[in-house]
C-alpha cells in the first residue's frame, strides 16, 4: 500500500475540513480561538483518519485480502526487506571481478520480487519459497563468503570453501529466478492469451481482405 499517496490524499482533504470548522466555530458560534482550534483539529483528524480507512479497505478489496491476512503478509515483507538490505550490503563488499554480474542480478531479482510483493500483496503467496527458503539462505551464505574473502591470506582448505560457497550462491540464484517466474506466471500466461487474440484477429482481418479481393477480381 503507498502510504505517502495515502498521506496525501488525507492531508489534501483534511486539511481545508479543518479550516472550515475552524472558521465556522470561531466566527459563527463566537467560540473562543482555544476552543476552535480543538474542535478544527478533532475534525480534521477525524477526517483524515475516515479517509485513511477508506483507502485501506478500499486497496485490500483490490487485493481481495483480510487485514489479518495483509497484517501477516507486511510483517514479514518488513523483515524481508531487512534482511535484503543485509544481502546488498555483503554482496558489495565481496570484491571479485568475475562475480560481478551475479552479484548485480540477485540484487535486482530479490529487490524485483520484493517491489512486486509490496505492491501486490496478495503475490506474497507465490513466492513463500522465496521468502521462507531461498532469502534466509543466500543472506546468510553471502555474508559468509564475504567473511572470507575478506581474509589476507588463504588456504588451500579456505579456497575450497569458497569455490563451493560460489557453486551454491550459483545454485541459489538460478532458484530466486525461478520464484521470479512463478510470481509472474499469471502475468505470462495472460500476455500470451493476449497475443493470441492479436494473431487470431490480425488472421482474421487478412482473411476477410482476401476474401474480398477474390470477389471483386471474378
Amino acid at each position: 500500500m503507498n502510504l505517502f499517496i495515502s498521506f496525501l490524499i488525507g492531508t489534501f482533504v483534511a486539511l481545508p475540513i479543518a479550516i472550515v470548522v475552524w472558521l465556522i466555530s470561531f466566527f459563527a458560534f463566537d467560540q473562543t480561538m482555544m476552543l476552535s482550534s480543538a474542535y478544527s483539529l478533532g475534525g480534521g483528524l477525524s477526517i483524515y483518519w475516515l479517509l485513511s480507512m477508506m483507502v485501506k479497505a478500499s486497496f485490500l478489496k483490490k487485493n481481495q485480502l483480510t487485514r489479518k491476512e495483509y497484517r501477516y503478509i507486511k510483517k514479514n515483507l518488513d523483515e524481508a526487506n531487512l534482511k535484503i538490505k543485509r544481502l546488498n550490503k555483503s554482496l558489495f563488499q565481496i570484491r571479485e571481478i568475475p562475480s560481478f554480474k551475479q552479484r548485480i542480478d540477485i540484487i535486482r531479482i530479490t529487490r524485483r520480487i520484493y517491489n512486486l510483493t509490496k505492491k501486490e500483496p496478495k503475490r506474497f503467496y507465490q513466492a513463500e519459497k522465496f521468502y521462507f527458503s531461498h532469502l534466509d539462505s543466500i543472506v546468510e551464505l553471502t555474508e559468509k563468503y564475504a567473511l572470507l574473502t575478506s581474509q589476507p591470506k588463504k588456504t588451500l582448505e579456505l579456497n575450497q570453501t569458497l569455490n563451493e560457497t560460489r557453486y551454491t550462491l550459483n545454485d541459489l540464484s538460478k532458484a530466486i529466478e525461478k520464484d521470479l517466474y512463478v510470481i509472474l506466471a499469471d502475468d505470462i500466461d495472460h500476455l500470451n492469451y493476449e497475443v493470441d487474440v492479436a494473431k487470431y484477429t490480425i488472421n482474421t482481418h487478412k482473411e476477410q481482405k482476401y476474401l474480398e479481393e477474390s470477389r471483386l477480381k471474378k
